[in-house]
């Protein structure tokens, strides 16, 4: 894994060269830093208007695929004509794209009862928040006092075994948060996938240059389906030897600092 501005000046001629560059981006931690609650996760000004000179770029196309829910995305980033992937990928609205997966849709009644549940067994644990996102489901537990994390995650094991012994969810985990999504074979990299096929067919090109920038475990399926040399995959946090990413940034600093390097080449 190499510092993306150590090899910068390799970078520069693919970009340079590229018909059309597509970025692409997880929100809280790569875009924000991490912080306690995840309605505080805001976007600064600088990147904001960094990502809209972006956008409005025609050689640029941008997209944030995050595992908020998408009204919830909307709402923190409220750029126009850019892509949004909401849960993990599981919807996504964008110019002349919309889909939602329909297995998901028809488990929201699950998740909605789990959430309930959740919310009921741990009413009694400061700190915990429980957000129903309709289509996914997240547990975060960063503000909960540290003796109290293995009561947090054995309430949710308990809660989630019986559904996850017969295939109705499938859980991951990531920064103190617990995640529950429908068993559904799709994620953040086919999220990736379907936007990039959407944009070489409203392009009528053959090959773009797309980059993707994460900083968590869900981030993982969006870099391994990136392959050089038609696309960057950024890890941001740091050099990582278990992260399957090309480069690394060390924080959202530097990819503030990325997005102006791009401005400046097109």
């Amino acid at each position: 894994m190499k510092h993306l501005f150590q090899a910068w000046k390799e970078c520069i001629p693919e970009v340079k060269s590229a018909a059309h560059v597509l970025l692409l981006s997880d929100y809280d931690g790569t875009l924000t830093p991490i912080v306690s609650r995840p309605e505080e996760a805001l976007l600064s000004t600088e990147v904001e208007e960094k990502l809209r000179s972006l956008a409005q770029n025609p050689v640029y196309s941008v997209g944030i695929i995050s595992g908020r829910s998408m009204k919830d995305l909307r709402q923190m980033v409220d750029i126009e004509d850019i892509y949004y992937a909401g849960n993990h990928g599981l919807e996504i609205e964008g110019p002349d794209l919309r889909y939602i997966s329909e297995p998901a849709r028809a488990a929201q009644s699950m998740m909605r009862k789990l959430a309930g549940d959740m919310a009921r067994a741990l009413e009694n644990v400061s700190g915990i928040i429980i957000e129903d996102k309709g289509l996914s489901l997240s547990v975060h537990y960063r503000l909960v006092a540290p003796e109290e994390e293995y009561t947090v995650a054995e309430v949710f094991r308990k809660l989630t075994r019986t559904l996850l012994s017969y295939g109705k969810i499938k859980v991951t985990s990531g920064k103190k948060v617990y995640e529950v999504r429908p068993p559904i074979d799709w994620h953040k990299g086919k999220a990736v996938d379907t936007i990039i096929r959407e944009i070489k067919a409203a392009l009528n090109l053959e090959n773009i240059l797309t980059l993707y920038l994460g900083d968590d475990t869900t981030d993982e399926d969006a870099f391994r389906v990136l392959n050089p040399p038609e696309g960057w995959s950024i890890f941001v946090g740091g050099d990582n030897p278990l992260s399957a990413a090309e480069y690394y940034l060390d924080s959202t600093s530097e990819v503030e600092e990325l997005l102006s390097r791009l401005i400046e080449i097109k």
